[in-house]
């Protein structure tokens, strides 16, 4: 059997159910929100069909069937549970040439009913041609545990752009292409976003362009927290090398055509070099494609960028650097406390795990201005510890780690630097910032904790 599936325009149509008992209520549902005019033809209805008619929202024609009723009509439907009524019907709505469904009964459909998945304008129906609407209902709530609650209203700001689309662009193939762009983006209701930014601006504005590469800061992991411009270039990449500590909250955000590669090195272990990464990037850029090289934080701040700018500047690709919230400062939100303070800490100072000797400084006072940020410290924090220590640094200073800051997992744990070398091993990404500022606001913590960010100690 070869069906068409359609979804017909109902509105203001007229429509006859014959047939009042919990068969057609089942009907009535969904008839009536398409907006149509209802007239159902029964002996006898049930008490939730009688409320409707008494309500306005039906015609009840108490009586037997009568073959002139399925005159003027869009639609017959037959919902009893007489065989022959239901043939009458279907041979009456034949002969005037109006589609008739009759309920459970197979022989007598010109169409069929299917099982419905909503999200506000989007309708997805399911038919098995009438040999198992069980089977249908079942691929139906299967299909509608896997959909977003919130297609319906990104739908909706959907067909808002498409209509403003096909009223400012000319028919043609950049049309066409923008409006299949605009269906793989996420929709929201702000105007910085980056979808309207793309209709407004002529479709260019904001998105990568073909043949360079952009060095964008992913942050510290929360989507939340990156740039409108970071959100727009990751959407419209054709390719996004991404550092491996990269979540797949933001990695999602690129368009379903993307590739999406990890070259991150975590750990010591090298999966991929620093020259090969330059490679990839050329490689993409030279046929033709934008490239987002993804890096956590900000790609200025120990992320190599530098590398990366003088190889793509030897091969003459053009780039853009695009800044992100450094894990520092997301780090310092977490545990409330700021990197700079009046009478603490004047100045910051910000290093990796990986350079953290320094043999040949002198020894600091007891009370250093500065808080210190540590970007990759290690799993192992005695080494550390014991070099601050020699460089005279007091046992009590306040160091607190911090460990996927601003992510849901986030974990803080407070400490002193005697003690730091006897922390527990934190999850990466983590972050050690020490200062007598952290003390400030351990101290302001202990007092008013009700008021400041959760952390885990």
């Amino acid at each position: 059997m070869s069906l068409l599936p359609i979804f017909l325009k109902l509105e203001g149509r007229r429509c006859l159910l014959v047939g009042a008992g919990n068969v057609a209520l089942d009907k009535i549902g969904s008839l009536l929100k398409t907006g149509l005019r209802l007239r159902v033809v029964a002996p006898e209805a049930g008490p939730e069909i009688q409320q409707l008619a008494k309500e306005g929202k039906l015609e009840w024609i108490q009586r037997p069937f009568e073959a002139n009723d399925v005159d003027g009509n869009f639609l017959v439907i037959t919902a009893t549970d007489s065989p022959d009524v239901n043939n009458s019907v279907f041979r009456e709505a034949q002969r005037c040439n109006i589609a008739c469904n009759s309920v459970d009964d197979i022989p007598n459909c010109d169409f069929f009913f299917g099982s419905v998945v909503n999200r506000g304008e989007l309708q997805i129906a399911i038919s098995t041609a009438g040999e198992s609407p069980a089977f249908a209902q079942r691929l139906r709530r299967e299909i509608d545990e896997q959909l977003p609650e919130d297609l319906g209203p990104w739908l909706e700001n959907l067909g808002e752009l498409r209509r403003e689309v096909l009223a400012t662009f000319p028919r043609g193939e950049e049309r066409r292409l923008l409006l299949h762009e605009l269906a793989e983006r996420k929709i929201c209701d702000s105007a910085l976003c980056a979808a309207r930014q793309i209709v407004k601006h002529g479709g260019e504005s904001g998105r990568a362009e073909e043949g360079h590469v952009y060095l964008v800061g992913a942050g510290p992991g929360d989507p939340d927290l990156l740039t409108v411009k970071a959100v727009r270039l990751i959407e419209s990449a054709d390719v996004v090398l991404h550092d491996d500590l990269v979540p797949q909250a933001i990695l999602g955000l690129a368009k379903a055509s993307a590739d999406v590669v990890n070259v991150g090195k975590r750990c010591g272990t090298k999966t991929i070099t620093q020259g090969e990464i330059n490679t990839l990037m050329a490689e993409h850029a030279h046929a033709h494609r934008s490239v987002v090289r993804l890096k956590s934080g900000d790609p200025m701040l120990f992320g190599r960028a530098a590398e990366e700018i003088d190889a793509l500047t030897e091969a003459g690709i053009p780039f853009e650097v695009v800044p992100g919230v450094s894990a520092a400062f997301a780090a310092a939100a977490a545990i409330g406390c700021s990197l700079t303070d009046r009478e603490w800490a004047s100045n910051v100072q910000f290093s990796t795990g990986h350079h953290a000797q320094s043999h040949n400084r002198a020894p600091l006072p007891a009370l250093e201005d500065a808080t210190r940020v540590v970007y990759m410290p290690g799993r192992d924090l005695r080494l550390l510890a014991e070099e601050w220590l020699q460089e005279g640094l007091p046992a009590d200073l306040p160091c607190a780690v911090v460990s996927r800051a601003a992510q849901p997992e986030q974990e803080v744990k407070h400490t002193t630097l005697g003690a730091l070398g006897e922390t527990e091993p934190a999850a990466a990404p983590s972050l050690l910032i020490a200062g007598w500022a952290v003390r400030e606001r351990v101290a302001l913590r202990q007092a008013n904790s009700d008021v400041l960010p959760a952390a885990a100690d």
